[in-house]
Formats: structure tokens, sequence, C-alpha cells
């Protein structure tokens, strides 16, 4: 399958790069140069795959990606920021915006066709037909659906994987490593602070009575 990849930055000689990568690697592509365009081309386009930049004229990264989420279209499509090292509101505001993960520059062009390829592999390695119930919360893992006292909710890819490692053992204290060994795998871009906002997140969507917080350990779905 020839998966389709959006790459949206400001900088003509970055879209050029990544493009021309991407391309080599068997990937569709097309580029768009603000939030504006973006949202247009996509609707157009369905990407599998959207690179967002942050920083960007007319629509920034951010507001981009609140608005992409708001189309049920874009609800599973996969949105990666592009922030600069370091650069921890950025990647921490592209994660409350709805993106799934984040992409640190100075890029390296075989560094960051990895990166994109290990991104979809994740939303390939969701089991086909496999329901998980618990309390009144419904996830529905082949069709990356949940519901909360019968109402659907929508998650970013990575509150989707969290919840569903906590919802395989109820109970089970998981730690922040092996929390970050089985959601983000081998990704040495996230830090600690990126589990903490999407369990801040989750909680939001589903009570603060539903997960435990061991401090300085982990994490546990809590049994009623």
């Amino acid at each position: 399958m020839n998966y389709k990849i959006l790459i949206v930055d400001d900088d003509s000689d970055i879209r050029e790069i990544l493009s021309y990568n991407l391309s080599k690697a068997g990937f569709v592509v097309e580029t768009a140069a603000d939030g504006i365009i973006a949202i247009d081309k996509s609707l157009i386009f369905k990407p599998d795959l959207i690179v967002l930049d942050v920083m960007m004229p007319n629509m920034d990264g951010i507001e981009c990606c609140e608005k992409l989420r708001e189309y049920n279209e874009f609800k599973d499509v996969i949105i990666a920021f592009l922030t600069a090292r370091n650069e921890d509101y950025s990647q921490i505001a592209g994660l409350e915006a709805g993106a799934d993960d984040y992409i640190s520059k100075p890029i390296q062009p075989k560094v960051f066709v990895s990166k994109i390829k290990s991104l979809l592999r994740r939303r390939l390695n969701i089991k086909q037909n496999d329901i998980i119930t618990f309390n009144d919360i419904t996830i529905e893992k082949s069709k990356f659906k949940v519901k909360f006292q019968e109402k659907e909710v929508k998650l970013a890819r990575k509150e989707f994987d969290l919840l569903v490692l906590l919802f395989s053992d109820p109970g089970k204290l998981f730690t922040r490593e092996e929390i970050m060994n089985r959601v983000w795998k081998d990704d040495s871009f996230v830090g600690d602070r990126t589990i903490d906002v999407h369990i801040r997140k989750l909680r939001q969507k589903f009570g603060n009575n539903l997960i435990n917080t061991i401090k300085g350990i982990g994490y546990q779905l809590k049994e009623q």
C-alpha cells in the first residue's frame, strides 16, 4: 500500500527535502505552505499521515491540528508536529491539540523517513475485531472507536493506545518505563511529560476517577 503523506511547512526548502525523501521511499506526497492550505488539501488528498510545522503564517500548526480533528474523516489520521529541539511548549501544545507525536528539528532525512514508517506501523499494530469493555467504557480497537456511557468519544492516536494498554489489565500498575516502551516504543524523542499530558487528557474525557496515579512509579486503571 502506498501511504499518502501531507507535509505542511512554510519553508519551501524543508517541503522539498522531505517530499523528495518520502517519495523516494515509496510514499505519495503532497505539500502545503500553511494551515489553511493544509485543510483544503487534506479534504481532497485524504492523507494517512500529516506532518505539521508549528510556526506558520495565516494559520499555525496548532490551530490547523485542532480544526482537522473536528472532521470525522481525520479522527484516525496520524498527525506529527515538527518542533525545534527542546521546545517543550510547542510539543505539549501540539499533543493537547490532538497530535499523535512530534519530530524534532533539525531534521535528518533518513531518520525522518524511519520515523514516518514507525508511526504508520503503530497504526497497523492495532488488532482487528477486538472489543474491550470496562465499567461504562467500550473500546472497539478494529474501528478505533471508544464509547463512554453510550456516547462516542474522540481520542488522538496516542490517547487511544494508552487507554488500550491500561484496559488490557485493569488494576495493574503500569510503570512509566513500561508505558513508554509499549505505547511509544523506541521513540527517543518522547519525554516523561508526554505521558502526563496524555493521562490528563484521558481524565478530562472520562473523569478523574478512571486512572490512579502512583507517584514516582506510574499509572493504573482504577477497579470499581
